[in-house]
């Protein structure tokens, strides 16, 4: 089955679905059944089923499924079976938070580059890693192969700096600015709004 024939939902619960596999794993479960998955995050078996369906043939009848042989399986579907380098633009609030993540020091992701337009930034080290200045960005990502571009910079700058990051060669981007960024069909860009969020969550808080 193609990508584009996969449900946009069920791609987005691989990874709460992985999660809590991997937590199961760490407390030394080797199999689990769909009905103590669904328990564990709050769905229903059969969505559970339905949504693996689509990669192909998990789990066995009366038994369940192989938590690490399902967890591999999950993160091969994901991509997450290879490292990928990132650049981070803008080492504000946003970007010194996403610098001192964990997830960003262990895994397949990896912040390679830092970049800012702050003169009094540009050259020191944040959380290990050197500033460089955001008008190298082009030449920088192309050389150290980054494929994933960070944006936290503020909205006024987030079109330009998607821009550069794309000259480079990065073809997926967070977008952490609260702005929309339109560019070729070929580069996904991922939009992380909290506002936005939040709206849709009182939206469903109140009857």
């Amino acid at each position: 089955m193609r990508k584009d024939e996969i449900p946009k939902e069920t791609v987005n619960r691989l990874p709460i679905y992985l999660r809590c596999l991997n937590r199961i794993l760490l407390r030394g479960h080797s199999t689990i059944s769909s009905d103590e998955l669904a328990n564990l995050v709050s769905m229903s078996p059969a969505k559970i089923r339905k949504d693996l369906s689509y990669f192909g043939k998990f789990g066995t009848r009366g038994v369940g499924y192989e938590v690490k042989p399902l967890i591999e399986r999950i993160r091969g579907i994901l991509n997450l079976d290879k490292n990928w380098k990132l650049a981070l633009v803008g080492v504000g609030n946003v970007g010194s938070a996403l610098l001192s993540h964990p997830g960003f020091h262990r895994g397949c992701f990896k912040i390679e580059l830092v970049f800012d337009d702050d003169p009094e930034l540009i050259g020191k080290e944040i959380s290990g890693k050197k500033v460089h200045d955001s008008s190298e960005i082009s030449n920088l990502v192309e050389k150290g192969l980054v494929q994933i571009g960070i944006i936290a910079v503020p909205n006024e700058k987030a079109r330009d700096v998607a821009e550069r990051l794309v000259r480079g060669g990065v073809t997926g981007i967070i977008n952490f600015a609260p702005v929309s960024i339109d560019l070729h069909d070929d580069v996904k860009i991922y939009q992380i709004d909290i506002s936005t969020e939040l709206s849709r969550l009182t939206y469903h808080m109140v009857p």
